[in-house]
């Protein structure tokens, strides 16, 4: 619809958003137009696990599938005290909505029906986040003594600075926030990117970081055969 009548799609701010998924290509399809819609982009398999992250960092906004579990928990502002909540679009299903409404609160929920459309997404997210700006940060983004900072498009390994190109950057940033959780070759062209690259271009990326961030034990960056790339210290 965009096409036809030259109105372009809804941009966001850098809000940082977490999806709330099962279906791997819903996911992969929402993450990757949510980040070239301009937001930052966090993601979640289950229930539990979105549950999990929520509790640990500070979001702007939440799409979460009401096939998953902890709808009534999350919509009644757990793990979050309720000031903080953020606000909630929801994924359901036609024959689910008589269950959903009930649940929802003027002005911080919404729903789009599935299967998605994402020019629909999008203009329900715009609309959650009108007049709210990018959450501030409690401290720098950062995993154990790995820090960046996103003002300055700079990292750093405990005192020691590392002179990572933008390509470089953008790589471990994905990669932070979605820390312990395997992101595929083609996410990772996606976003360092915005399009399709040889894996030999990616693998090399890879290295040039791994070279750069893991000069001190425990090593972060990991490969999972297979399957892709992923940050954190336990070996999966």
């Amino acid at each position: 619809m965009y096409g036809i009548t030259g109105t372009r799609p809804p941009r966001g701010d850098g809000q940082h958003l977490l999806v709330v998924v099962d279906d791997p290509g819903d996911t992969e399809l929402l993450a990757t137009t949510l980040e070239l819609a301009g937001y930052r982009v966090g993601t979640a398999g289950t229930g539990a696990e979105g549950m999990a992250r929520l509790a640990r960092h500070r979001f702007d906004l939440v799409v979460w599938d009401t096939g998953l579990p902890g709808l009534r928990e999350l919509a009644r502002g757990r793990p979050t005290a309720p000031a903080d909540r953020p606000p909630l679009l929801f994924l359901a299903s036609c024959d689910a909505l008589h269950h959903l409404v009930p649940e929802l609160g003027p002005g911080r929920e919404d729903y789009v029906t599935k299967p998605v459309r994402i020019p629909e997404v999008l203009a329900r997210v715009q609309v959650l986040l009108r007049g709210r700006r990018p959450a501030a940060p409690t401290g720098m983004p950062c995993y154990g003594d790995l820090v960046l900072d996103d003002a300055t498009c700079r990292a750093s390994r405990g005192p020691r600075p590392l002179d990572l190109t933008p390509a470089e950057y953008r790589l471990l940033y994905h990669l932070l926030a979605n820390a312990e959780h395997v992101l595929s070759k083609g996410q990772i062209c996606r976003h360092v990117w915005g399009e399709y690259r040889a894996d030999q271009a990616i693998e090399k990326l890879v290295s040039r970081l791994r070279r750069k961030v893991d000069q001190e034990d425990p090593n972060l960056i990991h490969t999972r055969r297979g399957f892709g790339y992923w940050l954190g210290c336990a070996s999966r």
